[in-house]
C-alpha cells in the first residue's frame, strides 16, 4: 500500500477505484466495504483508494467537540495496510478545504487529480461547503464528468455505525472481548516508555510506563487487563493497568506494563500493547504488601490465559 500525504501529491497516472470517509477504528462493518472496494477495482483494473481525512473533521469544524477516536493516525494506516489497498491518501483537513463547493471537490480533486472512474458511498454522504451535496448530486456528476458511482445501502451503514457504538460503549464499559470481537483485532494502545516513580520494580513487578500522545486516543475503563506485545520481534504477554495508582496516592492517570519473561531497556521506544482480556476493577489496597500479593494474583490468572 502506498501512503500519500495529501491529495496533491497523488500521482495523477492511474486511474482509481474510490471510498471516503474517517474509517476509526477499521472494524468489521468498514472492512466489509473496504473488501468491495478492493474487488471492484481488481475488476476494473483501477488502483484500490481510501481518501480519509486527518484531523479528524470534527476537530477543525466543532473546536469544543471531546472526540475520542478507536485508533491514531498511525494504527489507522498500519491496520489498513493489512487488508490489502493500493493506496491510502490523508488529506489534511482545515477549515479552509472544509469550504470547497461541492463542484470544486468532485470535479477538482476527485475527477482532475484523484482521477476517479469509481466511487463507492453510503447512501447518505454528504459533502461540499456546508455539507449541502448528497449521493444524488455525485451521482449527476458522475453522468457529467464520466465516473461511476456505487451507493452502499443503508443496511450496511447502519451495520457500521452501529459496530462503531458497540465498540466505544465496549471499551468505556471494561467489555474488551466484546470490543475485539467488533474490531475484528485486538484493541491497541500506542505509546512512548517513560520513566515512572520506580514503585512497580520495588514490588519485583517492574513496569513500562506508556505516555500516548494523541489526546483523542479513546482510552478503556481504568482496571488490570491482560495484554500482549511484539517485543525483539517475540510475542511477550504481560498484565497492564490503567487507572490512578490509589495505593500509593497517585494523583495521575497513567497506563502501566508489566511484562512477563522479558529482559532489556524500553525507555523512550514506542511500544504497541494489544488489550486481550479484563482482569479486574483498579482497588485500593491497605498497605504495599497487598497490592503485591493482589499483583501475583493477577499474574497468575494472566499466565492462564496464555494457554487459552
Amino acid at each position: 500500500m502506498i501512503t500519500v500525504q495529501s491529495i496533491s501529491n497523488y500521482d495523477k497516472k492511474q486511474t482509481t477505484a474510490i471510498t471516503i470517509g474517517t474509517f476509526d477504528g477499521v472494524h468489521i462493518g468498514h472492512r466489509k466495504i473496504l473488501e468491495r472496494l478492493i474487488n471492484d477495482a481488481k475488476k476494473s483494473g483501477l488502483k484500490s483508494t481510501v481518501l480519509t481525512f486527518f484531523p479528524h473533521p470534527r476537530m477543525v469544524l466543532q473546536k469544543d467537540a471531546d472526540i475520542k477516536l478507536l485508533n491514531t493516525l498511525d494504527e489507522k494506516v498500519q491496520i489498513l495496510e493489512k487488508i490489502g489497498l493500493d493506496c491510502l491518501i490523508i488529506q489534511p483537513f482545515t477549515k479552509d478545504f472544509s469550504r470547497l463547493t461541492a463542484t470544486e471537490f468532485v470535479r477538482d480533486l476527485l475527477v482532475n487529480e484523484l482521477k476517479a472512474k469509481k466511487i463507492i458511498i453510503g447512501y447518505d454522504h454528504r459533502f461540499g461547503r456546508n455539507r449541502n451535496a448528497n449521493i444524488t448530486d455525485l451521482m449527476a456528476f458522475g453522468n457529467a464528468l464520466g465516473f461511476e458511482v456505487e451507493e452502499i445501502e443503508a443496511q450496511e451503514i447502519d451495520e457500521v455505525s452501529v459496530s462503531s457504538t458497540k465498540i466505544r460503549n465496549a471499551l468505556f464499559n471494561g467489555q474488551i472481548k466484546t470490543a475485539n470481537k467488533y474490531l475484528g483485532y485486538n484493541y491497541m494502545l500506542t505509546g512512548i516508555v517513560k520513566r515512572g516513580k520506580g514503585i512497580g520494580r520495588q514490588l519485583a513487578f517492574p513496569t513500562a510506563n506508556m505516555s500516548i500522545e494523541e489526546s483523542y486516543k479513546l482510552i478503556p475503563k481504568n482496571g488490570v487487563y491482560f495484554v500482549n506485545s511484539i517485543l525483539k520481534n517475540e510475542v511477550v504477554y504481560g498484565m497492564m493497568n490503567i487507572g490512578f495508582n490509589p495505593t500509593v496516592d497517585g494523583s495521575k492517570k497513567s497506563i502501566e506494563v508489566h511484562y512477563f519473561d522479558f529482559e532489556g531497556d524500553l525507555y523512550n521506544q514506542t511500544v504497541q500493547v494489544n488489550l486481550l482480556e479484563r482482569i479486574r476493577d483498579e482497588h485500593k489496597f491497605n498497605s504495599l504488601e497487598e497490592l503485591k500479593n493482589q499483583l501475583q494474583k493477577d499474574r497468575a490468572t494472566s499466565i492462564s490465559l496464555i494457554k487459552n
